[in-house]
């Protein structure tokens, strides 16, 4: 299958599901090696891995069946205690060098990381900053799954007393951004695919794949035309342009509009509520309070955000 091809069926949201479907059959038939990952979980909420079960077209378990190769989840895994923790060094050691390292929730530095431990050896506690280094040096890639791991978010958030902070800050390698909180499964799944299939994907100045953070909400948001005859709505709930409540649309980076959730039937805006930016660099500090229009926003007013192809 060709590049342009992939690139064009996963941007074509009427397609991408029937896309995906294919996609995992020509895996399969042409005995496409699966991507092994390593799946680890830091300072989160479990968000991003409840938002990839419910993934459909493909189901989690045809991913399972011909996309990744799933080494280690503490969530998705039977083995705990000890046993989950051999299988882990085992597959670090056994696929050195060719697993995708998959890193869930933001990594607190502050005391050495001692505000996180994600599991324990013979040698004692492991850090999630231990983890996350250590692990990283002998992955292919690194993907950032959800806000808190790609730029600190919630995790990060004021006061910050764990001293959280993104993937990227404790890793001194590439790191590609998965934000989202949580992530759509259709970014993650199909970021997975496109390194299984053709390697590093094209990313942002924000280290985001350009295949589905390449424009604003704003850009594609149903609602754009109230927004340029200045027909905003008057409350939550009103069928008219959200930016008067408080809409981070023009600043955030993401194909929620055209893509959609929930079986890819619905997104905020289309619910009446406003774009609370969750992509984003600075969310949540940069968004709150919510529901109040922009100038008002964050702690130095929001300015400009980077990112994507197109800053409109």
């Amino acid at each position: 299958m060709e590049k342009k091809i992939f690139e064009q069926m996963v941007k074509d949201a009427a397609a991408s599901g029937n896309f995906l479907q294919k996609l995992l059959p020509f895996l399969k038939e042409h005995r496409k090696e699966k991507l092994p990952v390593i799946w680890i979980e830091t300072n989160d909420s479990g968000d991003n891995n409840i938002s990839l079960m419910n993934s459909t077209f493909p189901y989690l378990g045809q991913i399972f069946d011909d996309l990744i190769d799933l080494l280690y989840s503490n969530t998705m895994m039977a083995a705990q205690g000890k046993d989950a923790v051999f299988i882990l060094e085992q597959a670090a050691k056994k696929y050195s060098g060719r697993y995708t390292l998959v890193v869930e929730g933001a990594v607190p530095v502050r005391d050495n990381g001692l505000y996180n431990i994600i599991y324990k050896t013979e040698q004692g506690d492991v850090t999630a900053l231990e983890a996350v280094r250590e692990l990283g040096k002998t992955a292919k890639y690194v993907v950032a799954a959800g806000t808190c791991a790609s730029f600190g978010g919630p995790s990060a958030a004021r006061p910050n007393i764990t001293g959280s902070m993104s993937v990227q800050a404790v890793l001194p390698r590439e790191v590609i951004r998965v934000s989202g909180c949580p992530i759509n499964p259709d970014w993650l799944v199909g970021t997975l695919a496109h390194l299984l299939l053709y390697g590093r994907p094209e990313l942002d100045d924000q280290g985001r794949p350009v295949l589905f953070y390449g424009f604003t909400i704003h850009r594609h948001c149903q609602r754009r035309s109230y927004f340029d005859t200045g027909n905003l709505a008057d409350s939550l709930g009103d069928i008219r342009c959200m930016f008067s409540q408080g809409c981070m649309g023009p600043v955030t980076f993401a194909d929620c509009p055209y893509r959609q959730w929930v079986d890819h039937i619905n997104w905020p805006v289309k619910a009446s509520t406003p774009c609370i930016g969750c992509t984003n660099p600075d969310f949540p500090d940069g968004s709150t309070p919510f529901f109040t229009p922009m100038p008002q926003k964050g702690p130095n007013e929001l300015g400009p955000q980077t990112g994507g192809k197109n800053n409109e």
